[in-house]
């Protein structure tokens, strides 16, 4: 990798020595506060969609959901994700030179549409179309939450800042699931209502938010308004950034871990409902009767029999973690150089990936787990923290925006492939099929069963307990491969970002 130094000579590749972790906190501002509270209202309502998502695309019409195939279900992932992941290439400098109170306030507006058409139209159609307002609403919302961050804030506790920031967004992460849990068990539309009324508390937020910057920012369009500064148009503007080595080499080697990383989001409550026995765990916890206390079944995400852990709240350990240990593991990656923290998350990452792979023992499941929140917690936030410490005066919005562009290629291409992997090699539901003819129903009644519903016409065609079905199921498919092909993804990724660390330590000592 080389390149004149012309082409990144406005980027500052500085690495400035951070604050100890509480001069840190008590330097940030209040405007600080005001975006993450903002930021974990739309996270409640975002992941009270995205993390049942899967589980409402292939949920049986008779149960109230989409009744749809996962390859179809990958389908509106994909472009869900390339809507929310590109848009913000662009949004980003807009928001930049309109305001960032002005496209928050718009970006709400929008994200409600898109709840209340999933609600009002619970079809793919209808999916897909709420799913590009939300794309969209969430593609104009991020950049000016994270210019406000990036100005609201120095280079001497940028580190920290983001690290919070990311704990505060888990937040919204941990509590969206869980909302969605217990919505779903009353009809699948209460999500979307629930939703929607959720994301409205941000204009309550707005009233107090004051945009910082805006006296430059209203100056610098003064200046151009009389000719005094030029200003490209926004796309050349943005194509002027993209074209840059240190943009285009991120983009590259960061876009497998999204890959990996979107897996576990989109796939990975799909592969626990149908494959792990959660009831385990509770028994566990708390003997093989399960918990009646409601607290408690809210909290861990429990059915409401409360004897099984359901995958949303399975998965919720992810946000529950972040929400509570970000912060340290900030102030620990703090020390390294930024890529070397990434590295390492992408490392534990993927190990994570072949655990899930290799047992569908209900704890394993649950280490894995935790082995992806440490990797995430690793680079997740510092993807942020870089762009926003290179990014040229007057083009923060931009960058982070650009931030958004592995992560576009990624789950673009996850949306699409992750779940015909899935499909392909761990189906409960196309393996169903297969035993139902194998065990002698006759072609036709195969064919009229309804999607999502060819396990429950196994377990009463066979009379066979649900339990010792997918066991036989499991045990007789390879339903790790989708797995380790995952994490092999993640592994060139992993590769490709130790040589941009290298590269980029290069050029700070040239």
């Amino acid at each position: 990798m080389s390149d004149s130094k012309d082409a990144y000579a406005d980027n500052d590749l500085r690495e400035v020595k951070q604050l100890g972790m509480w001069a840190s906190i008590a330097s940030l501002s209040y405007i600080f506060w005001i975006v993450g509270g903002m930021e974990l209202v739309e996270r409640i309502a975002y992941y009270g969609v995205k993390a049942s998502a899967g589980l409402y695309a292939k949920a049986p019409v008779s149960e109230g959901g989409l009744g749809i195939s996962l390859s179809d279900y990958g389908v509106i992932i994909a472009i869900w994700a390339f809507m929310q992941t590109f848009i913000p290439v662009f949004t980003g400098g807009i928001s930049d030179r309109v305001g960032y109170k002005e496209t928050i306030f718009a970006s709400t507006i929008i994200k409600i549409a898109g709840y209340l058409m999933m609600a009002f139209f619970p079809s793919f159609y209808g999916f897909l179309f709420g799913a590009i307002l939300l794309a969209a609403g969430t593609g104009i919302f991020k950049p000016g939450i994270q210019g406000t961050l990036v100005l609201s804030t120095g280079r001497q506790n940028t580190s920290m800042a983001w690290g919070i920031f990311y704990q505060v967004v888990n937040i919204g992460g941990f509590l969206g699931p869980l909302v969605a849990v217990h919505m779903r068990q009353l009809s699948w539309d209460n999500v979307f209502y629930a939703c929607a009324a959720i994301i409205s508390l941000n204009f309550l937020f707005l009233l107090a938010y004051k945009e910082p910057g805006k006296e430059e920012r209203l100056e610098r369009k003064r200046k151009i308004k009389a000719g005094e500064l030029h200003q490209e148009v926004l796309w050349k503007d943005a194509w002027h950034e993209l074209k840059k080595p240190i943009v285009i080499y991120y983009m590259l080697v960061f876009a497998g871990f999204w890959f990996l990383f979107n897996s576990l989001f989109d796939v990975l409550p799909i592969h626990i409902a149908e494959w792990v026995d959660t009831s385990v765990i509770v028994t566990s916890l708390f003997g093989p009767e399960g918990t009646s206390n409601g607290i408690l079944q809210f909290w861990l995400g429990l059915d409401n029999t409360g004897t099984k852990v359901m995958p949303e709240g399975m998965l919720n350990l992810n946000a529950g973690m972040i929400m509570t240990s970000c912060f340290l593991v900030a102030a620990l990656t703090a020390k390294y150089r930024i890529t070397t923290a990434m590295l390492g998350g992408c490392l534990m990452s993927i190990l994570a990936f072949v655990l899930i792979g290799a047992t569908n023992a209900a704890w394993m499941m649950v280490l894995a787990i935790a082995m992806f929140s440490f990797g995430e917690m690793m680079i997740s936030p510092k993807k942020n923290e870089f762009m926003g410490n290179i990014a040229p005066e007057g083009k923060k919005a931009m960058y982070l925006g650009f931030v958004m562009l592995p992560q576009g290629i990624g789950w673009t291409l996850e949306g699409y492939f992750g779940p015909k992997l899935y499909e392909m090699f761990a189906s409960k539901e196309i393996f169903s099929l297969q035993l139902l003819a194998e065990r002698g129903m006759n072609q036709s009644e195969i064919d009229a069963i309804p999607q999502g519903e060819a396990f429950t016409t196994l377990v009463s065609y066979t009379g066979e307990s649900a339990q010792s079905l997918t066991t036989l199921l499991y045990n007789t498919h390879d339903i790790g491969m989708a797995w380790y092909i995952i994490a092999a993804i993640g592994t060139i990724s992993a590769v490709g970002i130790y040589l941009y660390g290298k590269w980029l330590l290069k050029l700070q000592r040239s």
